[in-house]
């Protein structure tokens, strides 16, 4: 726990210098791979220090989730395992640091059911992107349907907090902090609800 406060420090530390827009790029483009702070926290920092550049914030932190994406992508479709069908070393130290083995598992098996929807919500939500990019790789979902999904709810969830931060300024941390991730939870449910209804009654 120490090792992450640390580095949640070192990221909000960037809020405050003048590479902080690089550093956000940065951020956001190892955060959809192995990087375990959301970028959040720093697009929130530099949204604060310049209201008026929020929009230019997200749509930096939109484009370097999406390289991230693809890289993680790239990473799960060639680098995850042998031709024999074996993890390589990468993917031990992934499961041994970044995430567990059965919950990779486990979204492979979400992914046969959901596709679309399951990167929305991981992108929208809480949930580790890294470890959706990456079983995107491996079970070599559709590759055009990924980045679509991808820049819709990592869109959505940057904007969302730029446009709060642009139309009520600091204020409106404290409750970005507090509810944002309840609301995009309550969000995503909702809209995937209503898609499901819609198809049922067609």
């Amino acid at each position: 726990m120490n090792i992450v406060k640390r580095l949640y420090d070192w990221v909000l530390s960037w809020g405050n210098s003048r590479w902080g827009g690089l550093a956000l790029f940065l951020l956001a483009l190892a955060e959809s791979s192995f990087f375990p702070i959301p970028p959040d926290v720093l697009l929130i920092a530099l949204c604060l220090g310049a209201v008026a550049h929020s929009f230019r914030y997200a749509t930096i932190c939109l484009t370097g989730s999406i390289i991230g994406a693809m890289i993680g992508y790239a990473i799960g479709f060639f680098l995850w395992q042998t031709p024999a069908g074996e993890f390589t070393a990468l993917a031990n130290w992934f499961f041994a640091n970044i995430f567990s083995e059965e919950s990779f598992h486990n979204v492979g098996n979400l992914y046969d059911q959901y596709n679309f929807w399951i990167v929305f919500t991981a992108g929208f939500t809480p949930l580790p992107y890294k470890l959706f990019t990456i079983t995107g790789g491996l079970f070599h979902i559709n590759f055009t349907m990924f980045i679509i999904a991808s820049i819709i709810s990592r869109g959505l969830r940057f904007f969302v907090i730029a446009g709060l931060i642009w139309k009520f300024g600091a204020p409106i941390k404290t409750f970005i902090d507090k509810y944002f991730n309840l609301l995009a939870i309550a969000f995503t449910i909702l809209l995937i609800g209503s898609f499901f209804l819609v198809g049922k009654l067609l």
